[in-house]
């Protein structure tokens, strides 16, 4: 478990690879969301005739859905490279060669880096929201682990047992 008392701030000097998994936890938890929405079906979908009543919008979630596992897989390369592994194992795991994985990742990769550096980045739109969202994870990573505990716990399916800190209590701290 993570230290207590020492607040949600970024006092609490956590491991790049720990921010980076909790950036693809959180990634997890959206796409995670994303797609449990899209499994029932409302009643206001179809119509009598089982025609759809707004056609389009079930693609539009669809492509939503993508777009965060996009960010996920990203995000899983991303951690795996701040862990240590190198382009080639990348490239081996994904099947394809390490420039094209470099080329592929190099830039996300980047981005969390600078991140860390820098967490106040300046976009416009969306970019800025996912962003500045991100640049808060890597700054306050307790304040979100324990949001994700939140989340995790919430949708627990009996089937483990996660304990009290399923997110929060994997954090590593620098120098551990």
């Amino acid at each position: 478990m993570t230290e207590s008392g020492t607040g949600a701030g970024s006092s609490a000097p956590y491991a790049d690879a720990a921010r980076a998994r909790l950036v693809m936890a959180y990634e997890a938890c959206e796409l995670a969301d994303l797609a449990r929405a899209a499994v029932p079906i409302g009643e206001h979908e179809l119509n009598p005739d089982g025609t759809i009543r707004a056609p389009g919008t079930v693609l539009a979630d669809a492509a939503c859905v993508l777009a965060a596992a996009q960010r996920f897989f990203q995000a899983a390369v991303v951690f795996e490279r701040v862990g240590g592994a190198d382009w080639q194992l990348i490239g081996d795991v994904l099947h394809v060669s390490p420039p094209t994985a470099r080329v592929r990742f190099a830039m996300p990769e980047a981005v969390f880096r600078e991140g860390l550096l820098s967490p106040e980045g300046a976009r416009s739109d969306r970019a800025a929201e996912v962003s500045s969202l991100r640049a808060h994870m890597v700054r306050e990573p307790l304040e979100t682990a324990l949001d994700l505990d939140d989340w995790v716990l919430r949708h627990e399916d009996g089937d483990s047992d996660l304990g009290t800190a399923p997110v929060s209590g994997g954090l590593v701290r620098r120098g551990t």
